[in-house]
């Protein structure tokens, strides 16, 4: 017997049983940020490999380590994305969406070739939302308090929201200077991989999780203390904001991002409930990264979630969610078995919303009725010989001990509608 070809390592199915999850992750989400007025964009998962060479950093862990990257037949080097973030202004550049104000949002499949464990996979999904052409605290705001409604609408509580500013490019490069001393005077007590930080992106040695480094940065100084006024203003306006809107947060000093774009506001929203893998959305501004990749300078803002682990919490919230059907058309003999495609979809054309099952296969009446159940329709419609005769469908609930009833069509159709024509996976 030949070997089972396996799904290639971090890279999973998502099955039918939890899909329910997911479609309730991904309605909420587009329903506000369509709501917030963000408009969905599309772009490739493939792009040439010096675009995110240029914006992510080619000393970031995911350009040196992560990237999935080859050469076509054309010779052109290309990689799968690993983020959304670079393609997104790849494609305002290119389209030239950034001579005016644009709110967007994207979904889809990202690529790293990390060790996969709970919660961080090689193929993972993501929502993501940019902003470009604005520069004032307001819309960094907005991002913030746009994610804090969709934590709400979803039921997720917990959800810890961290923030930090790094400040101008000019701010930044004091600051590095300080921290680069700083650092180099307790080189002997970094980790290996901290020690070859310090020489390529020092900033990212201040999110070292080994014990022995985080002991010896633990008074390193402070990227806020060299913010200058503007940057200091801006940041103090994020704050006051949330602190208008009754959002809890706490400023994380060691906060820095794994990407070299970005400028001032950080912020990320955590979960404990998830172990090591707890960052569920992160963002922040970007300020430089469209003139960096050869676009007119222009202000820009954005976050990205992780639709894996907001799915895993959706699933502990509420582990019970399914896609449950409106009906389940039973057909008993041969002519009500020949009679029930027409019917099942004149009752799909009267009502476009109805989830109707028919089934198929044949069976007992009894067997019939155990998949209805099974299915989780709300209710049975019943086709028979004497329902043939009478020109009649019957109608019995599977959720509750009501007795049938019968309707003809236009009946059943005003039936279906008043009781069942709603979103069947509303609770």
């Amino acid at each position: 017997m030949s070997k089972h070809i396996q799904a290639i390592r971090g890279m999973h199915d998502i099955l039918p049983e939890v899909m329910p999850h997911w479609h309730h992750l991904e309605d909420n989400a587009r329903r506000i940020l369509t709501n917030y007025g963000y408009a969905e964009i599309r772009t490739p998962i493939v792009e040439m490999s010096e675009l995110f060479k240029r914006s992510i950093g080619e000393v970031t862990d995911i350009v040196e380590k992560e990237m999935y990257s080859f050469e076509d037949r054309n010779g052109d080097q290309l990689s799968l994305r690993p983020e959304g973030t670079a393609s997104c202004v790849r494609a305002v550049i290119e389209h030239g969406l950034v001579m005016q104000t644009q709110r967007l949002w994207y979904r889809g499949p990202m690529f790293r070739h990390e060790r996969p464990q709970r919660g961080r996979y090689r193929q993972f999904n993501q929502i993501g939302a940019e902003v470009f052409g604005l520069t004032g605290p307001d819309i960094d705001l907005e991002l913030i308090l746009l994610t804090a409604r969709l934590w709400q609408d979803l039921g997720l509580n917990g959800l810890r929201l961290e923030l930090n500013s790094l400040g101008d490019p000019e701010e930044r490069r004091r600051y590095r200077e300080d921290l680069v001393a700083f650092l180099s005077a307790r080189r002997a007590h970094l980790d290996p991989e901290s020690q070859r930080r310090l020489e390529t992106n020092p900033l990212r040695v201040l999110d070292a999780k080994h014990p022995e480094t985080q002991a010896a940065i633990a008074d390193a100084p402070s990227l806020l203390e060299h913010l200058g006024e503007t940057s200091r203003t801006h940041f103090a306006t994020i704050r006051q904001g949330l602190d208008q809107a009754g959002i809890a947060y706490r400023i994380n000093t060691r906060l820095v991002r794994g990407l070299d774009y970005y400028n001032r506001t950080v912020f990320e929203w955590i979960t404990e409930d998830l172990g090591a893998q707890g960052t569920v959305c992160a963002g922040g501004r970007y300020d430089g990264l469209v003139e960096q990749l050869g676009g007119r300078a222009t202000p820009a803002v954005g976050f990205a979630l992780g639709m894996e682990r907001l799915v895993e919490l959706i699933a502990l919230a509420e582990p019970t969610r399914r896609a449950r059907a409106h009906a389940y058309l039973v057909a008993v003999g041969e002519r009500a078995e020949a009679a029930s495609m027409p019917l099942a979809e004149r009752l799909r054309d009267a009502l476009p919303q109805l989830c109707l099952i028919r089934h198929s296969g044949g069976g007992s009446f009894k067997s019939q009725f155990k998949k209805a159940d099974k299915s989780g329709a709300r209710c049975a419609l019943i086709l028979g010989e004497s329902e043939l005769e009478q020109d009649l469908i019957g109608v019995k609930s599977l959720r509750d001990d009501s007795g049938q009833q019968q309707f003809d069509f236009d009946t059943l159709v005003a039936f279906l509608a008043r009781e069942l024509g709603g979103d069947p996976n509303q609770t």
